[in-house]
C-alpha cells in the first residue's frame, strides 16, 4: 500500500482501457502524460491535480443507478472521491469510496476501467485544482438498502430512464451506455 502502487495501478488501468473514440484516446494520453510527470499524482495533496476514483453503481439488472446529491457540486452524480494512501490500487479506491458513500458492503467491482474524465474543481484543499477521474462499474444486489454518509446531501436509487432534474444526465447516460456494452 503506497503512492507507488496507486500510481502503477492508475497507469495500468489507463493502458488497459478499451476506448471507443478519439476523444477518449486523447484523454488517455493526457492522463498518462500527467502520471509520467507526477509520481504523487494519485494523492489529494498534489495541488496541480490528482487522480480520483469513482463508480457507476448499478443494480444487478442494470435498471437502477445509485446517485449521490453532492453538496459542493449541487448535482446528482456517481459515487467516488480521492485515493487514500491506504488504497493499494485505484480499483480499491473506487470500491472503498462506493462502500463508504453507499453503506452497501457487498458491492462487486469490474476492475476494467469504464471511462475517464477530467475537470477543474476546488476540492478539500480549498484551492483550485484538477480531478482526473477514473470511473469503474460496480454492481449491487437488487433492493440493496443504502445509508447516506456525511459526504452526501442525499443518496438514492433512480431508474436509469428517469434520472432526477439535477442529475449530470449526459455523464450518467454515457456511463450507463458503456456499462451496457460489458
Amino acid at each position: 500500500m503506497s503512492a507507488e502502487s496507486l500510481h502503477r495501478s492508475a497507469i495500468a488501468a489507463l493502458v488497459g482501457w478499451k476506448t471507443l473514440d478519439e476523444n477518449d484516446e486523447s484523454l488517455r494520453h493526457t492522463m498518462l502524460a500527467f502520471l509520467e510527470s507526477a509520481p504523487l499524482g494519485c494523492l489529494r495533496d498534489h495541488e496541480p491535480g490528482h487522480i480520483t476514483a469513482s463508480s457507476l453503481v448499478l443494480d444487478e439488472g442494470g435498471r437502477h443507478v445509485l446517485l449521490t446529491l453532492h453538496p459542493k457540486v449541487g448535482r446528482w452524480i456517481q459515487l467516488g472521491g480521492h485515493c487514500e494512501p491506504s488504497d493499494d490500487t485505484v480499483v480499491d479506491a473506487a470500491l472503498r469510496e462506493a462502500r463508504e458513500e453507499s453503506g452497501i458492503a457487498d458491492l462487486r467491482i469490474d476492475p476494467e476501467l469504464l471511462s475517464a474524465h477530467t475537470h477543474p474543481i476546488t476540492c478539500s484543499l480549498g484551492r483550485p485544482t484538477r480531478h482526473l477521474d477514473l470511473r469503474f462499474l460496480v454492481r449491487a444486489r437488487r433492493n440493496s438498502q443504502v445509508v447516506r454518509s456525511s459526504e452526501s446531501t442525499d443518496l438514492r436509487w433512480w431508474p436509469v430512464e428517469e434520472l432526477p432534474p439535477l442529475a449530470e444526465k449526459a455523464t450518467i447516460d454515457r456511463l450507463v451506455y458503456l456499462a451496457g456494452l460489458r
